[in-house]
């Protein structure tokens, strides 16, 4: 090899080994870099100059060898290092990184879809999930009821501060413990009123009018447009008051009794057993005209009226009647109300009141009432039905829970229609005797505001609203490549699909080969300085060596000149 040969191998030692320092300039300088890729350099040989192949063994010679002399190196291969780097926790929800397989998928300015590992997104002017270069986070889409369509790819959008649309109550969970120790409802309450007579001393039927009727002092208990306040208690809990307009509401005593048996929640339905309602005594006993008021079976729906229960505000008589518990309720029970809400977000009151039917060696039977204020028409009574337990105490099933609510006039959806489910109860003695009926969960909900949003290890990006309410509003898309390595990097962290990298397949998190989302976290670069340090030195001895045999051949041919002189 000539000294001039000499000189340019060493410049190829020099040139390489340069490269190799560039590659570790730029993993130094991106140390810190989310989620940056560390490279390093491979090199090879250059062609080699055979003076002699060599020969092969004889019988006389063992041969020989090849005779070559190499012509310096080369770089092979920059290549890319794609191991996970180490995550570290943010708190910020907008950050995220991905364990395992996968890169993010990105909406490019020219219309190309970029990818990158980097998860430091975050909210623009518009509330859309971007990079931080401006990039949007592109996404599988969801429906307004949640379900993910794994179509085409969408810019994520996350409308913090608006206002999500209320949600109709489509099923109340109830939980709690019916103690079987509880004696049977056997009766309901009954109260009576003093006998109601006509001026002609007639008693009263249904189709008497109000405004025959007398006291004991013949003076008229009613006249036309005389307002009745209706009140009393119902299980101790007092019934809001409603208004009976004599002559507009209703002209004869049947049509008060109606008007009472609605107000005060009583069951008609025959299944409760007994003869509940409001009536007029036929006689004798109580006396004729008098009005019987029989409550459902158990204490809890006893009906409580005095004197002062129904109040006629203008009237002659401020107080017609006067009432009497004559026989009491028998058999405790248990009461709970709760809201539902209709579609519009108001909330409805609800109030449960639950006794033991009946029990035996196969099991117990608690029959429950359903009832509401916010029921539009004048009764509160919703429904009735059961909930059996086996020997054992637990949960059998149950009957009428399908409830209704009238909400005309309100400007809501009607009727609302939801289920109780009464799975949670349990029917084990307790050890205090005492019942316990509460509601668990309902899936109804004012309108909120979008407070703030989570994303899961599946990437479901999940809104959450100030009701306690979640929407789901997207999926994040992860791609995952053939080959890693044979992406481009394109620069701010991200890459392009290369000739040798495959096609991108975008799947969701946790799918495929794809790995998980973990929010609130960021992968670090995997640049290991000591490694990079040990490659930084490596690179400089081995441009010092190749710039000595530069050197050395220099002054050689330096030495040859001189003898020239």
């Amino acid at each position: 090899m000539s000294l001039t040969g000499a000189m340019l191998t060493g410049f190829t030692g020099i040139k390489s080994n340069g490269v190799s320092v560039d590659v570790v300039g730029d993993n130094l300088a991106n140390v810190n870099t989310t989620a940056f890729k560390s490279q390093r350099t491979l090199f090879e040989t250059l062609l080699y100059n055979t003076i002699h192949e060599g020969e092969g063994p004889s019988a006389t010679s063992g041969g020989t060898l090849p005779e070559q002399i190499g012509t310096g190196s080369q770089v092979a291969l920059i290549q890319r290092d794609f191991r996970q780097g180490g995550v570290e926790g943010t708190g910020f929800p907008s950050d995220l990184a991905i364990d395992g397989d996968g890169f993010f998928v990105l909406a490019a300015p020219t219309g190309e879809q970029l990818y990158t590992r980097d998860g430091s997104f975050r909210l623009d002017n518009t509330q859309t999930l971007v990079s931080a270069t401006g990039a949007p986070l592109q996404v599988f889409a969801a429906d307004p009821q949640g379900n993910i369509n794994t179509g085409p790819l969408s810019n994520l959008v996350i409308p913090l501060g608006t206002t999500g649309q209320a949600i109709a109550t489509a099923q109340v969970k109830m939980d709690g413990q019916l103690d079987p120790t509880t004696n049977v409802a056997a009766a309901g309450a009954v109260v009576i009123s003093q006998p109601l007579v006509t001026a002609s001393g007639a008693a009263a039927t249904d189709s008497t009018p109000l405004t025959s009727l007398v006291d004991a002092n013949s003076l008229p208990l009613f006249a036309t447009g005389d307002e009745l306040t209706v009140g009393g208690s119902k299980g101790g809990i007092n019934i809001p008051a409603s208004s009976f307009v004599v002559g507009a509401t209703g002209t004869t005593v049947g049509d008060l009794t109606g008007h009472l048996e609605a107000v005060l929640g009583i069951n008609t339905d025959p299944a409760t057993g007994g003869s509940p309602g409001v009536r007029i005594s036929p006689g004798p006993q109580p006396p004729a005209g008098s009005l019987i008021i029989e409550s459902n079976p158990g204490e809890v729906n006893a009906v409580q009226l005095d004197s002062a229960s129904i109040v006629n505000r203008n009237g002659v008589v401020t107080a017609p009647f006067t009432f009497t518990t004559s026989t009491p309720a028998s058999g405790q029970g248990v009461t709970t109300s709760f809201n539902v809400y209709d579609s519009l977000g108001n909330p409805v009151d609800v109030r449960l009141r639950a006794v033991l039917e009946s029990k035996s060696s196969t099991g117990v039977t608690w029959r429950f009432y359903a009832e509401s204020a916010g029921d539009r028409d004048l009764s509160a009574v919703l429904g009735t039905g059961t909930i059996t337990f086996d020997p054992n105490g637990q949960f059998v099933g149950a009957t009428g829970t399908d409830i209704t609510i009238d909400r005309a006039d309100v400007g809501s959806g009607t009727p609302l229609n939801f289920t109780l489910d009464f799975g949670g109860l349990t029917g084990l003695a307790s050890t205090d005797g005492k019942s316990d009926l509460i509601m668990d969960t309902q899936d109804g909900a004012p309108a909120g505001v979008l407070t703030n949003f989570s994303i899961a290890t599946d990437g479901v990006v999940t809104g959450v609203y100030s009701n306690q309410k979640e929407q789901v509003l997207g999926q994040v898309a992860l791609a995952t490549f053939v080959n890693d390595e044979g992406l481009v990097a394109r620069g701010e962290n991200t890459y392009a699909p290369g000739p040798n990298s495959g096609d991108a397949v975008v799947v969701a998190p946790q799918t495929g080969t794809a790995g998980s989302v973990n929010a609130g976290a960021l992968e670090q670069s995997n640049v290991e300085i000591a490694r990079e340090f040990i490659n930084l030195i490596s690179a400089s001895t081995g441009i010092s060596a190749s710039s000595r045999v530069v050197r050395a051949a220099d002054d050689l041919l330096q030495e040859l000149l001189l003898l020239a002189r």
